[in-house]
């Protein structure tokens, strides 16, 4: 142990083992190993120490990075983790699926001096992983017990981070969620090699323990009404995510051959549960043997190809209408993509799918290039007159973004107002909607966006939520001593 920090002139910079590709591509365990105790405090040594740290700055949860990576240097590591774990209910989980390289780690002050980024993202996951082997993460026992109830619906990152911090308080929470298993998009939308599900699984059965129940496969508005959910709790949590997904709308692309995102990685995933899977056994959401095409630049795009490659795809392309530069997604996943040997075709936009109703032959793309930046810096695209080709294909798969569903019809709420996004409105810095005792948090609520950031909103609903059900209860035991 060093004990020291500032090292950063005399250690290099490196990452916990990566797994070769030729061997990762053979199955869905996570490419990254921990860090062993002794690295992770040689790479927290690391640390300078800013009086400005840049890396907590660009956290979305602000975590007191700088001083957790201090501890974890001198080898303190429970504190560390506990100090982790103050700003975030999932630190483990993000320290594996963050991007960093657009968040901690490139806000580093040694990234923007030249030095090298602190690993960041690895020594939290370290620090979680260990805490768990270790026993300090424990069911939560209030320190006071409450009376009232909480209903949340959805159990995705914000469902499960507000639950974590209302139970915390000594609320009585019940969370609602349409899909078998809890974990939203942690458990059907990001592949295995990224998130292993049983750190998902630890992470919602602690919340059971702690006395959270789950209420699965249920469908609000079908299932159970809205109504009767506000009657039954004192206050509710709208997290539900967008699920819509953006649809192609060129000739063909009706075809059986093109697939939904979602779809195709809630199918793997479903593969390794065990679960039997009748579009995957009959090679509609199932890669093997198949030339693949993927369309789209973020990090749900990444997720695909790399599934893909993993099922025993003859060939994987990644269509996209930008470049490199302007790519959405993390720069990490698209190399791990690229040692995956999946190739990309940058600048290209979908024209036509080939091929008939029921089966595909190929994608007609349109070469595309950059104009000069706008007064934003942001450069659009445009056409390159007479430059298109077909590429082969069998299988087609849509990474076009999420939308919001129509949550004020599905739930039978006019009151919930919705944004021209579709996204539900709440009050003006807080998360409290149009609806006395509704709340939203996370994707609903901001858009498509990173599980950083419903975290961060599901902790801070929590909070809010905390202080409405205080101020009714001080206004029932006034009126009650009237």
């Amino acid at each position: 142990m060093t004990g020291e920090t500032n090292r950063f002139v005399v250690e290099v910079r490196r990452t916990p083992q990566k797994h070769d590709a030729k061997t990762r591509i053979n199955n869905f365990s996570e490419i990254y190993a921990d860090f062993k105790p002794a690295q992770a405090t040689t790479q927290s040594s690391r640390c300078a120490q800013c009086g400005v740290p840049f890396c907590q700055s660009g956290c979305p949860l602000q975590n007191n990075i700088p001083d957790w990576l201090r501890m974890t240097a001198e080898g303190r590591y429970e504190e560390a983790y506990l100090l982790s774990s103050a700003t975030s209910t999932l630190p483990e989980i993000c320290g594996r699926i963050c991007p960093q390289d657009r968040l901690c780690e490139g806000s580093c002050v040694l990234e923007q001096s030249g030095w090298e980024n602190v690993t960041i993202g690895s020594v939290e996951r370290f620090l979680g992983d260990m805490a768990f082997e270790n026993g300090w993460i424990e069911p939560i026992v209030p320190v006071q017990e409450r009376g009232q109830s909480v209903g949340i619906i959805g159990a995705g990152p914000a469902g499960i981070a507000a639950a974590d911090r209302l139970r915390t308080l000594g609320y009585k929470v019940t969370i609602y969620d349409r899909y078998d298993r809890a974990g939203g998009l942690l458990t059907y939308g990001i592949p295995s090699f990224k998130l292993e599900k049983e750190v998902v699984l630890r992470r919602t059965d602690r919340l059971a323990q702690s006395g959270v129940e789950y209420v699965m496969n249920c469908d609000i508005g079908n299932d159970v009404s809205f109504e009767e959910l506000r009657e039954k709790h004192d206050a509710i949590l709208i997290a539900t995510g967008v699920y819509k997904t953006r649809r192609l709308s060129v000739p063909g692309c009706g075809s059986q051959g093109v697939v939904i995102a979602l779809d195709y990685l809630t199918a793997s995933n479903r593969v390794g549960f065990g679960d039997n899977v009748p579009d995957y056994v009959s090679g509609r959401l199932n890669a093997e043997g198949k030339n693949v095409i993927v369309i789209g630049g973020g990090d749900t795009a990444m997720d695909c190809v790399r599934t893909a490659t993993r099922q025993g795809a003859k060939s994987v392309t990644c269509v996209y209408r930008r470049d490199r530069a302007n790519m959405p997604g993390s720069d990490r996943e698209v190399y791990n993509a690229e040692e995956e040997g999946v190739k990309f075709e940058w600048l290209s936009a979908p024209m036509a799918v080939l091929g008939d109703a029921e089966t595909v032959t190929g994608l007609k793309v349109q070469r595309m290039r950059l104009t000069t930046p706008d007064a934003q810096g942001r450069q659009g695209i445009e056409d390159i007159a007479g430059a298109e080709n077909d590429l082969p294909a069998d299988l087609i798969i849509e990474a076009l973004g999420f939308e919001p569903e129509n949550i004020p019809v599905m739930f039978n709420e006019p009151g919930l107002e919705v944004s021209k996004w579709g996204t539900i409105k709440t009050l003006a810095g807080e998360f409290q909607t149009l609806v006395p005792g509704v709340f939203a948090a996370g994707d609903i609520v901001r858009g498509a966006s990173l599980v950083v950031w419903a975290v961060r909103e599901g902790q801070d609903a929590a909070a809010d939520i905390h202080h409405y059900l205080q101020t009714q209860l001080a206004l029932s035991l006034s009126e009650a001593a009237e």
